[in-house]
């Protein structure tokens, strides 16, 4: 059995696989990808254990270790997806950003993170950027604590 076979589609199923990943934004699809690059890993570990001739068969073992895995995965990745459809009503990557556990939103956005949302106030004559309305304590605006 040559070894160009088994690793070619190897190959083609983790580019595939990668695709899916970074062009995807559903996050079952995502996982799903995953899945697909996992598989690669596994069809390789077997191509290579049968063109080694391993007599500890080291690389089905391995398989089987990594199947058990991708399994548990799959199980906790597809729980946390239909729980985050429950609660948002979509499992859409992109706004998961929401569930960051950070002050705000790391882009800055005053509307939660969403691109699409961003309003953009006009500045008033009362406003001076560095009041108490806008966030900053007085003391740290330049203004001497009393």
């Amino acid at each position: 059995m040559h070894l160009a076979y088994p690793a070619v589609l190897a190959v083609l199923l983790f580019c595939v696989g990668l695709y899916g990943v970074l062009a995807r934004r559903n996050a079952v699809l995502v996982l799903m990808a995953v899945e697909l690059m996992l598989n690669a890993v596994n069809l390789n570990l077997v191509a290579f254990d049968a063109w080694l001739r391993d007599t500890l068969h080291a690389g089905q073992a391995l398989t089987l270790f990594t199947i058990a895995i991708a399994a548990a995965e799959i199980g906790i990745g597809l729980a946390i997806v239909l729980l985050v459809h429950r609660n948002r009503g979509s499992s859409d990557i992109d706004r998961l950003r929401d569930l960051s556990e950070g002050g705000g939103p790391s882009t800055g956005d005053p509307g939660g993170g969403s691109r699409e949302e961003t309003s953009v106030t006009p500045a008033t004559d009362n406003d001076t950027g560095n009041g108490p309305d806008q966030g900053v304590p007085e003391s740290a605006a330049g203004r001497r604590p009393a």
